[in-house]
């Protein structure tokens, strides 16, 4: 498998030793539910790992949670609560959101507030070792003392401009120099004792002392949005490696940008949807599709219209494994014939493509495509009255392990109504054999008020919801 190194700006191979894969992606700052912008990072990457457990590898993810930061500051003073209150509201809605997008719990979800002590001693080591210096109450690295500064984005430090969450302030050495440690500014803030005074710490000092608590130095793949790159990033590189004397990750991966309506999604154009918005009008599973929909590192548009298309598409993925399964009640034959033989090959060969595209640099829309043909040689095995119980068993098998693995399978829904709704489609059959057409119309009337569709077919009748 290869993926874009951002570091290295090339498709690197992905070496693993022990079969074991070491990876870290950041996760949501807690202040508010998470936009469709977070949600294609978290979505993506927990394909990844994913496809990495299908491979045969042992995955070990972790995911963090930002949960002190300026920003949860002053939500928590505009709501009138306090910091842990707020972060632990929006940690449960996180998980609400991500189990309906699909998104597997990480093998660990640390908070930074529960890293605190090895904040402090990682930033004790950077000052012991010259990296940082104390300023009052604050700790700052010092860029200059890391001669490879700007080696993941690629710029040279004494032409960079400044980035996301870079301050100007006059006690500083460099312009570049960034907060390990910031003194608390008011009694009533937030804040830990440590040898520099009450405070809290930094944003970035927080992923790295994260990775070294749970994953040790040196992991294999660190993950995040394409605007983490600098200065969070770049800085969780310097400040490890200088602490550690050893790289921090093997392959950095980042993921492109959500337009909406071919405008770059902000609060200030009044284009900036979360996830629980998106959910009020459209399937969770709907939105996780079209995330995944286009290659990683390409920007994506967002629109009703493309979120309707995405809607199409699995539906179409779900009509083939409900025909499945439909087919599969009444069927006979425990062997295949040479025709059936000849499709569950094919399916084999989609499925091999589909693996040979995620495994160049994460290709999930081509990956995708090659699902969607294997749907199509069922749908034409299908069309045969007499197909055999054993082919819908074994292909049933291979295409739900397709659509498991990108987390697109079909989902119960108020599967506590099945027994009603089948015996209400069995009553409907024999009043129709009956011919008493009065009632059938009835029973059919009464389903769609349920929200269950009905479709006669000469294998009998088959139900869907609406």
């Amino acid at each position: 498998m290869k993926l874009y190194n951002t570091l290295t700006q090339q498709k690197d191979e992905l070496v693993v030793k022990d079969n074991t894969v070491r990876m870290y992606a950041c996760g949501p700052t807690v202040y508010n539910y998470f936009h469709i912008g977070n949600a294609r990072a978290f979505v993506v990457f927990d394909l990844l790992r994913r496809y990495l457990e299908y491979k045969g590898y042992n995955v070990i993810f972790v995911q963090n949670f930002t949960d002190v930061d300026d920003k949860l500051i002053k939500r928590a003073l505009e709501e009138g609560t306090d910091v842990p209150t707020l972060a632990d509201k929006y940690i449960k809605e996180y998980f609400v959101d991500a189990e309906g997008l699909g998104i597997r719990p990480a093998t660990h979800h640390p908070r930074a507030t529960e890293t605190i002590g090895e904040i402090i001693a990682m930033v004790s080591e950077l000052i012991e070792k010259g990296h940082a210096y104390v300023r009052g109450g604050d700790v700052y690295f010092d860029t200059a003392s890391f001669k490879e500064y700007g080696k993941l984005s690629h710029r040279d430090i004494n032409s960079l401009e400044a980035g996301a969450r870079i301050d100007v302030n006059e006690d500083k050495k460099s312009y570049y120099d960034f907060a390990l440690w910031k003194a608390r500014k008011v009694d009533t803030e937030i804040a830990w004792d440590s040898p520099w005074g009450m405070g809290r710490p930094g944003w970035h000092i927080e992923c790295s002392a994260m990775i070294r608590k749970f994953l040790g130095s040196e992991i294999d793949i660190h993950a995040g949005g394409q605007d983490l790159i600098f200065p969070h990033h770049e800085n969780e590189i310097a400040q490890t490696e200088c602490a550690d004397c050893r790289p921090l990750a093997k392959i950095w991966l980042h993921n492109g940008f959500i337009n909406v309506d071919n405008k770059k999604m902000s609060k200030s154009l009044g284009n900036f949807f979360t996830v629980r918005d998106v959910a009020q009008k459209y399937d969770y599973q709907v939105l996780r599709y079209f995330l995944i929909s286009a290659h990683y590192r390409s920007p994506v548009n967002y629109s009703a219209e493309i979120l309707e298309q995405s809607k199409a598409a699995l539906e179409r993925l779900h009509n083939c494994e409900e025909n499945l399964a439909f087919r599969l009640k009444g069927a006979v034959g425990d062997g295949v014939s040479p025709s059936e033989e000849a499709a569950l090959s094919e399916i084999d060969a989609k499925t091999a493509a589909m693996e040979a595209a995620l495994d160049d640099d994460f290709n999930t829309a081509d990956a995708l495509s090659f699902i969607f043909e294997a749907a199509k040689v069922i749908n034409t095995a299908l069309a045969d009255a007499s197909v055999s119980r054993a082919f819908l068993q074994s292909a049933g098998e291979k295409y739900r392990a397709l659509l498991t693995l990108f987390g697109l399978e079909k989902r119960a829904e108020n599967a506590g109504d099945e027994a009603e709704i089948e015996a209400l489609v069995a009553e409907r059959a024999e009043a129709k054999k009956a011919k008493d057409y009065k009632r059938a119309d009835e029973i059919r009337a009464k389903l769609a008020d349920m929200g269950i569709l009905i479709e006669d077919t000469p294998q009998g009748p088959k139900w869907k919801r609406a």
